[in-house]
């Protein structure tokens, strides 16, 4: 990282997540000098993650909830993800950064370098032309403006880069990928694999395809994964792909990057006279003194949310509403997986079999539904996953226990009963009125506007959660478990953690933000290539497509910087 912050510079990234990290290492190893802007504290790999080698007997009162924490995160807390004290200090302080919400909106946030890179969950499917042309077909939104086969070469690339575990299987509306060895399913999973083929023609149950190392390749400074299960803390070996233990270290290798944290961006200054952008004002988290930065290229990846905001504020003559808000579309068709739903069941017999080690992944049942003519519903549209997992119960079924002494501790020596469990991910419909706008009178604490949420599932999510839970129950039980018990709890958006659709990409821009290569179509050196681009939203997880997406966009324009250069 360099210790002295110039003004000017070729190219300025807005965040060091998921999608920034790329549009950082792909800038960087163009050869361009890039500042990378972050919002929070500076987070080095390894050096900081504070509780990645602690043992529940660590903490003080073991991995129970903090209520100091339930206090102060009292919206993210309702999630039920942030709250232990191995991991809560990743997310932030709701009182701290607040918004409002007309209706529930689960906002989770990460501010530090890394973003939820550290956090996410890994799973890295990708989108197929089922997905790409689906508005096209059903009349939602606005058309994709490009297909599989213009981002198919960037996924081979991202998976190469990044390290996916997975399977070869065969399914086109699922594609391969470029996959290290599979982390392999355990009997009880390789039972319903089987039973699932036996008794559905329409569906397969695959590995799960997971950001983790495996096998022999090279990822430099990474190692395999070490099966600890301690993901989310930040893995020291570097064995799940974030932006702290790859894509930030490649951008800095080529001493083009300039990393500077605790950076509120808040507006992208856009010239009249010469009609582009010419940098990005910041606010200094700390000292709350302003300063502004000028590039040729200015890259938003703050996430979905955080890059609507900042267009929003980015006002000017030529943008009354917003930088590049000639559509009026910014800031709306706010997409989020729908959750919640599925069926656990006990599964009877295995015995003599267990597993070894924490592995970070399970099992995936792809999307059936809608497929084609044979799969058609006529009750809703689009369609969704299925991701779960088979577990042994252990000694911790007995601490509930009434009875005591020699009997119970043989008991909770051997291990329990095989369950299992699937929970489905849905597909919501970009709707225009989802939406996000800007709060003048409730600013934060450094003098910003903060953000006010509109944003629902609708009754095409609701027939679809229904039908969600059915087939999971009737899965289960074709596979002769018993107990089977399906669930169907309020899931709203955000908590999904896969927000989207607010800048979103298309062909016409007065229906759209953003161009076939991520360019604000009035703004063409302004490129955003988070969440913020999609126009839809598959049931796939979506972190893998905003990779490719970006690695794509980056290399742009970086030709279109080097053409320009030699003019």
């Amino acid at each position: 990282m360099n210790t002295t912050i110039p003004k000017k510079y070729d190219a300025i990234v807005i965040g060091t997540g998921i999608s920034g990290g790329w549009a950082a290492k792909e800038l960087c190893e163009n050869g361009l000098k890039t500042l990378v802007l972050e919002r929070g504290k500076m987070v080095k790999h390894i050096e900081d993650y504070p509780t990645m080698h602690k043992d529940p007997w660590d903490f003080k009162h073991r991995e129970n909830k903090f209520k100091k924490d339930l206090e102060r995160k009292y919206k993210q807390a309702r999630t039920g993800y942030v709250m232990k004290p191995s991991t809560s200090h990743w997310f932030v302080d709701d009182y701290k950064h607040p918004y409002k919400e007309t209706k529930r909106f689960d906002w989770i946030r990460g501010y530090h370098v890394g973003g939820r890179s550290i956090m996410w969950g890994r799973q890295s499917y990708r989108l197929s032309d089922l997905d790409f042309t689906a508005n096209k077909k059903d009349g939602h939104g606005v058309d994709w403006p490009i297909r599989y086969k213009d981002i198919a070469p960037w996924y081979d690339k991202v998976e190469e880069y990044i390290g996916v575990s997975g399977n070869k299987d065969g399914l086109a509306h699922l594609p391969d990928g470029k996959f290290s060895p599979p982390m392999e399913l355990n009997c009880v999973e390789k039972e319903l694999k089987n039973k699932i083929s036996e008794n559905f023609k329409d569906r397969v149950l695959i590995n799960g395809r997971t950001a983790h190392k495996t096998g022999n390749a090279v990822h430099e400074g990474r190692s395999n994964c070490q099966f600890r299960n301690r993901c989310m803390r930040g893995c020291p070996f570097g064995g799940y792909f974030s932006s702290n233990s790859s894509t930030l270290p490649a951008a800095e290798r080529t001493g083009n990057m300039t990393l500077r944290p605790h950076s509120i961006a808040y507006e992208i200054v856009y010239d009249e006279k010469l009609k582009k952008a010419i940098g990005v004002k910041i606010i200094d988290a700390v000292t709350k003194e302003k300063h502004f930065y000028e590039a040729e290229i200015i890259f938003s990846c703050a996430s979905a949310m955080a890059s609507a905001s900042i267009l929003l504020q980015s006002k000017s003559k030529r943008f009354p509403n917003g930088l590049g808000n000639d559509s009026g579309e910014l800031g709306h068709n706010i997409m989020d997986h729908h959750l919640g739903v599925g069926a656990s069941a006990v599964v009877d017999g295995f015995k003599d079999s267990y597993f070894k080690g924490r592995r970070p992944s399970g099992f995936y049942v792809p999307r059936f539904s809608n497929i084609d003519e044979n799969s058609e519903e006529k009750e809703y549209l689009r369609g969704f996953g299925f991701q779960g997992s088979a577990s042994r119960k252990n000694w911790k079924r007995g601490i509930a226990e009434l009875s005591y002494g020699k009997d119970l501790k043989d008991e909770l020596l051997k291990p329990g009963t095989w369950t299992v469990g699937m929970g489905g991910f849905g597909e919501c419909l970009p709707y225009h009125e989802n939406k996000v706008t800007l709060n003048y009178d409730e600013l934060d604490e450094w003098g910003l506007p903060t953000l006010v949420f509109d944003v629902e599932f609708k009754e095409n999510e609701e027939i679809m959660r229904e039908d969600m839970k059915n087939q999971a129950v009737e899965m289960l039980k074709a596979a002769g478990f018993s107990n089977v018990h399906g669930f169907k709890s309020t899931s709203v958006p955000g908590k999904g953690i896969h927000e989207m659709g607010t800048a979103r990409m298309g062909r016409d821009p007065k229906t759209s933000v953003l161009n076939k290569f991520n360019q604000i179509h009035a703004v063409p050196n302004v490129y955003v290539t988070d969440g913020a681009c999609m126009t839809s939203s598959g049931c796939q997880n979506p972190s893998l497509t905003y990779m490719a997406l970006t690695a794509r966009a980056a290399n742009h324009a970086a030709e279109q910087f080097k053409k320009k250069q030699k003019k």
